[in-house]
């Protein structure tokens, strides 16, 4: 019988309202001078219906003692909340005051290539780019930078449609 060490928790969205939440993670010492501080990766979700609504529920694989750090995305028709989250233990903490974000929509009338993606040697990225439509990660296809020794990744974004990037970094 396997056992599971991670945690969960559930959300329900209002309709019209789409939840993605991304766990946010440092780089070791060793690798700042090389690769970006910080880097995210996508919880993974299941949906429940709940009458009208979407109950989702989050799963953090490895909990950890000081807690997780998460960035909490409710996408709505024309807009994005961007809103902290801290699991620690049983519980997650969401905060009342949303602290002030900056964020790009990337938007082209032809098809455009975003490139230059670096990643780390876990394979984790700094930029991440979402179709708010849908939610989705636009998932960047890798290759490997002969110049620069590096594996880096590369975007595909659809002409006269608007995309969602974000990146997490101190402020200064």
């Amino acid at each position: 019988m396997e056992s599971w060490k991670g945690k969960h928790f559930s959300i329900t969205d209002p309709k019209g309202v789409k939840t993605v939440i991304y766990e946010i993670y440092k780089t070791e010492k060793k690798y700042l001078n090389k690769y970006p501080k910080y880097t995210v990766g996508r919880l993974r979700t299941t949906e429940q219906l709940v009458g009208d609504l979407k109950k989702r529920t989050f799963y953090v694989d490895d909990p950890q003692e000081k807690g997780n750090q998460l960035i909490i995305f409710s996408f709505a028709k024309d807009k994005v909340i961007i809103n902290n989250g801290l699991l620690i233990k049983d519980e997650v903490r969401i905060s009342k005051k949303p602290k002030p974000f900056k964020y790009n929509t990337l938007y082209s009338e032809k098809e455009t290539e975003f490139k230059n993606f670096r990643y780390t040697p876990n394979l984790r990225r700094a930029i991440t780019i979402i179709d708010p439509e849908t939610t989705e990660e636009i998932k960047p296809v890798l290759y490997y930078d002969e110049n620069t020794n590096e594996v880096r990744g590369k975007c595909k974004l659809k002409p006269y449609k608007s995309y969602f990037a974000f990146e997490i970094r101190d402020s200064k």
